[in-house]
Formats: C-alpha cells, sequence, structure tokens
C-alpha cells in the first residue's frame, strides 16, 4: 500500500487524491440571486447532509486564487439559496451552467432551464429538477488557505420548503430507481445509481 504524507502535497495533488477517493459524490445545483437580479446557477460536488433537526445541508464553494464565486457571494448577502438534486434527465444542462460567465450573465438562460418562483423565499428554482429545496443560509464559514485569503466557503443552509416530482415520492419516501440521481466522480467522470444491495444493522 503507497503512504502519502498529505501535508506535502500541492493543492493539485491534494485534489486529484480527494476528488478521486471520495466517490461517488452528490451534486448540489444551485441557484441564486445577486444584488442586481440575475439568477445564478452552478453545481458543487462537496456536497452533504448535517442535520435533520432541523434540516440542513453544507455544501462548500472553493475559491479560485482566494476569490469568493458567484453563488457563495450572492447567498451570503442575500441569506438565501435554492438546492437542487441532479438527475440523468438535466445533468447535461447542469454541466451547461459550469461554464466561467460574468456576474451579470445567467447560467440559467445559457443552459436553457426554466426558472420557477419559490414559496419561502426570493430565490427561483428551476422547474425541470425532480427534487429542489428552498433554503435559508444559516452561517458560511471561511475555510483552507490564510485568514486573508481562504481557500472555500463552507455554506451551511437549512431547508425551510421542499418540491418532490409527484412520481417519485410515496407514503413518505422517495424512489432513487425513479429519481435516477447522479454523482461526481474524478475528472470529468459522472456516475449514474447503479446496482441497489441491502445490509441490516446489526442489534
Amino acid at each position: 500500500m503507497i503512504s502519502i504524507d498529505a501535508t506535502q502535497l500541492t493543492d493539485k495533488d491534494a485534489y486529484k487524491l480527494l476528488i478521486g477517493s471520495v466517490v461517488p459524490r452528490p451534486i448540489a445545483f444551485i441557484t441564486t440571486l445577486s444584488q442586481e437580479g440575475v439568477l445564478n446557477a452552478a453545481p458543487f460536488s462537496y456536497f452533504s447532509i448535517v442535520s435533520s433537526n432541523p434540516p440542513m445541508l453544507s455544501v462548500s464553494v472553493q475559491r479560485k486564487a482566494g476569490v469568493m464565486k458567484d453563488t457563495a457571494r450572492n447567498a451570503i448577502e442575500s441569506g438565501e439559496l435554492v438546492i437542487h438534486i441532479v438527475d440523468e434527465a438535466i445533468v447535461k444542462a447542469v454541466n451547461e451552467t459550469a461554464a466561467n460567465l460574468p456576474p451579470n450573465e445567467s447560467e440559467v438562460e445559457r443552459a436553457g432551464l426554466t426558472p420557477i418562483e419559490s414559496e419561502s423565499i426570493r430565490v427561483p428554482g428551476i422547474v425541470e429538477s425532480k427534487i429542489r429545496m428552498e433554503c435559508v443560509l444559516e452561517k458560511s464559514i471561511p475555510l483552507g488557505g490564510t485568514d486573508e485569503t481562504p481557500a472555500s466557503d463552507l455554506l451551511i443552509a437549512r431547508v425551510v420548503r421542499a418540491h418532490i416530482a409527484d412520481d417519485i415520492y410515496e407514503d413518505g419516501r422517495i424512489d432513487a430507481e425513479k429519481l435516477q440521481p447522479v454523482s461526481r466522480m474524478a475528472g470529468s467522470y459522472y456516475s449514474s445509481l447503479g446496482k441497489l444491495f441491502s445490509i441490516e444493522r446489526p442489534q
């Protein structure tokens, strides 16, 4: 087995190690509103659950040379964001939103996606997503890098309203096979759901 001193890795090598090891990663497709009213959208795979009481999600938004990305800046300034779960039907359109656009251009328009008004917050969601969660920003934490130039912004988002497609929801449960979620692998690779199996938890 190879032993690697992680403290000696370059940023690039550490990144390659992490995204190749922590797989598959669910993808948060996030919409936010700029102060000028531009609907921003971007996918993030540093994404997970934080709490169920209250329901909270975490998304880490990596900075570029210490500069905060539009998603993090908009979420912090407005205190609101919508998190969508990426599925096979929308993954190609979502990938289009990863393009580097200036803050005054909407990735939603570029990708041909359809905005829909939210019920509990001002930020619109996306119609095509089978699951979308309207969130308020519970907390943001700058992490990594240095105090002057952090490497990322950890966003803790509290879910205030969830929208779920009728055909994937029954008796309070979501059917994963009907959802057809997509996860992120290393490089330009993605993964579909694959084979499901069950293991009983020990008593």
